[in-house]
C-alpha cells in the first residue's frame, strides 16, 4: 500500500480540533488537579514539624483526621487506573447520585468528566509532588524562621514556599505531560480528543499508517512544546 500525504492533508482540520480540545482538557484539568495538589500534599503533612510547630489542642486531632483523609485520597486514586476512574465518572457515578438523592434526570457530560478525571488524577500525584518539595526544606531553614518569630503562614509563604515551588517544577513538567497523553483515554467514554479522531478519520478511510503516524507526530509536538515551556520555567527560577 502506497503512503498518502493527501489523506494526511485531508485530516488535520479534524486532528487539529481534537488537539484543541485535547489542549483544553489538559490545562483545565491540570489547573483543578494543582488546587487538589496542594491542599493533598499539605495535608498529607499537616501537624508536622515540616509546616513549622506542631499544633496544640483541638488541632491535633484535626491534624490527624486531615493526614488520613488526605492519605486516604492520594493512595486511592493512585491505587486506580486513570480508565477506571473516567468510566467510573461517567457511567457510575451519574446512577449513584440519582439512587442516593432521587434526580432522574441528573448525568454527566463526557467532557466534564474528563476533565475532572484529569483534576483528580493529576492532584493525587502532584500531592506527593509537594510533599517530597516540602518535606525537602532543610529543617535548619525552618527554625531559623520560627526564631525570628514569625508566623505559621508567613513561614510557609516565605520560607517553605518557595524553595519547594522551585524544586516541584521539574516533576510537575513529568505531570504535566503525563496528563496530557492520558488524554488519549478518554476515547472510551466518547469524547472527541485527538485520539478520538483519528480513530474516526481512520474508520472511514482505512487510512491506519497516515492517520496514526500523523497522530503521535502530532502529540510529540505538543509534549515538545509543553516540556520546552517547562524548561525556561526551570532556568527562570535556576531550579536547585
Amino acid at each position: 500500500m502506497d503512503f498518502e500525504f493527501s489523506v494526511i492533508v485531508e485530516s488535520l482540520p479534524m486532528l487539529f480540533e481534537g488537539a484543541k480540545l485535547t489542549w483544553v482538557i489538559t490545562l483545565a484539568g491540570i489547573g483543578g488537579g494543582m488546587v487538589i495538589g496542594i491542599l493533598a500534599g499539605l495535608g498529607r503533612i499537616a501537624g508536622t514539624p515540616y509546616l513549622g510547630d506542631e499544633p496544640h489542642g483541638i488541632f491535633i486531632p484535626v491534624s490527624v483526621l486531615t493526614r488520613y483523609l488526605s492519605a486516604g485520597f492520594v493512595e486511592g486514586i493512585r491505587g486506580t487506573p486513570i480508565i477506571v476512574q473516567a468510566m467510573f465518572l461517567y457511567f457510575a457515578f451519574p446512577m449513584l447520585v440519582r439512587a442516593l438523592f432521587t434526580i432522574d434526570q441528573f448525568r454527566m457530560e463526557a467532557l466534564t468528566a474528563a476533565v475532572i478525571t484529569i483534576m483528580i488524577n493529576a492532584g493525587a500525584y502532584i500531592a506527593e509532588i509537594v510533599r517530597g518539595s516540602v518535606i525537602s526544606v532543610h529543617k535548619g531553614l525552618i527554625e531559623a524562621g520560627l526564631s525570628l518569630g514569625i508566623s505559621r503562614f508567613q513561614l510557609i509563604a516565605h520560607v517553605i514556599g518557595p524553595i519547594a515551588i522551585r524544586r516541584m517544577i521539574p516533576p510537575l513538567g513529568n505531570q504535566f505531560i503525563i496528563s496530557l497523553k492520558d488524554t488519549s483515554l478518554f476515547i472510551v467514554i466518547g469524547v472527541g480528543e485527538l485520539t478520538r479522531q483519528g480513530q474516526e478519520i481512520m474508520a472511514s478511510n482505512f487510512r491506519a499508517l497516515e492517520i496514526w503516524l500523523t497522530v503521535a507526530i502530532i502529540y510529540l509536538l505538543m509534549t515538545s512544546v509543553l516540556a520546552m515551556t517547562l524548561r525556561h520555567f526551570e532556568r527562570k527560577m535556576k531550579i536547585f
